[in-house]
């Protein structure tokens, strides 16, 4: 389990985040949401330590992150694995190295165990034979299912998801979805997915908190969010169905 607490963020005279407080459940698919602009991508930072919060605290289990030494802080890091919006690959490295790689950096694993736990996610992401295929010689569904095998490479407790349904078409997406709604079941770690796409949403939300102007409006599940009863989520549904109805992505 991951919990923040008081959480805030500025640059400048501009609040990004206002004291964010909540929990993200081991075993779940935690999704955090909200229009452009509302902190997702900002509170998802904060909480792996690519930013320092200005105040608050992020706990991972019963470690306090923010205010860890640097044994500590490295210790946790890796336990994570992140998959980046875009799938965020080497271009100079083939398949195989790209999902090596948290390997190469963060153990002295030799180098038959890497390739058995390299081999073993290709497969679980149902990529088997591309090991020596570059980066652009794959698809955009094909790059984030890679970018998943390097994610997971380090057996993570905590699994971290900036979008990972960008520029993808909608099969696509939900297979991307489907595999990380069963990653996090079969492995029973803590997923935290950013996203504005409301079929991630009512897919595999399995709690969802919803960020509006930097402050946390509300927080729930999938099976109650259209009837939330808060007016800027409900605007922010209503939307998105519209902007998939218009691109012919409709979600009913």
């Amino acid at each position: 389990m991951i919990k923040i607490k008081n959480i805030s963020k500025s640059f400048k005279d501009k609040v990004v985040l206002n004291s964010i407080s909540g929990e993200f459940e081991k075993g779940k698919t935690n999704l955090i949401i909200g229009s452009s602009g509302t902190g997702k991508s900002v509170l998802l930072k904060c909480i792996v330590g690519l930013l320092p919060p200005d105040s608050g605290n992020v706990f991972y289990d019963l470690r306090n992150f923010t205010e860890a030494d640097k044994d500590v802080k490295s210790e946790i890091r890796r336990e994570i694995g992140m998959l980046f919006q875009g799938g965020a690959l080497f271009d100079s490295k083939n398949v195989e190295e790209n999902v090596r790689f948290p390997l190469d950096i963060l153990t002295t694993m030799p180098m038959d165990e890497k390739m058995d736990r390299v081999n073993f996610c290709l497969k679980r992401v149902g990529l088997e034979n591309v090991n020596k295929k570059m980066a652009s010689e794959i698809s955009g569904g094909m790059k984030k299912r890679v970018g998943i095998a390097r994610a997971m490479v380090n057996n993570p407790n905590y699994l971290f998801c900036d979008e990972p349904n960008s520029g993808l078409d909608p099969q696509t997406s939900i297979l991307i979805d489907e595999l990380i709604l069963e990653i996090t079941h079969e492995y029973d770690i803590t997923t935290i997915v950013v996203t504005h796409d409301m079929n991630s949403v009512l897919g595999i939300g399995e709690k969802i908190m919803f960020l509006y102007k930097g402050n946390m409006l509300w927080e729930g599940t999938n099976h109650d969010i259209t009837h939330s009863g808060v007016k800027e989520l409900d605007d922010f549904v209503f939307i998105n169905k519209v902007m998939r109805s218009l691109k012919g992505k409709t979600i009913d």
